[in-house]
């Protein structure tokens, strides 16, 4: 599993024109399942998500987790974080979990994060979804569950 999450201001998605999503101070977390993910890998991502301490304190240092600035999260899914682009110009996504589980690993990221308390917006799997985002910092962490 594979996710880029930002901290932002804020931020908002569409689909089809329409706002699906909108959150405040928080963090997007762009999600990607690869094939062989399960729910131990989902739970060791979300648990690490819960627990950064990204945002700054009183003196400017990043020291204060998601939870204590009562930030939201905008959950997308987003399968190309397993492009593969070392042949050619065309990238391949063998690597990355079929739709129907990695939707079922997805929504199970989202339930997991909201029975920690956590706001959690999301998209609609497998749209063609536009994001807006005011990143702050920026602050750009990239994880992996394998690593973790």
């Amino acid at each position: 599993m594979r996710v880029v999450l930002q901290r932002v201001s804020q931020a908002s998605l569409k689909v089809d024109g329409k706002e699906i999503s909108a959150i405040g101070k928080g963090f997007v977390v762009y999600f990607g399942v690869e094939k062989g993910d399960d729910e131990t890998d989902c739970k060791k991502i979300c648990k690490k998500i819960s627990n950064l301490r990204i945002f700054e304190d009183e003196n400017g240092k990043m020291n204060l987790s998601l939870r204590e600035v009562n930030g939201e999260i905008l959950l997308v899914s987003q399968f190309t974080l397993f492009a593969d682009c070392a042949k050619g110009n065309r990238p391949s996504f063998f690597q990355a979990e079929l739709p129907d589980k990695a939707n079922q690993i997805y929504q199970n990221a989202v339930n997991l994060l909201q029975n920690e308390g956590y706001v959690v917006k999301t998209g609609i799997f497998g749209a063609d979804m536009k994001i807006l985002q005011n990143n702050d910092g920026p602050v750009t962490i990239i994880l992996n569950s394998k690593e973790l």
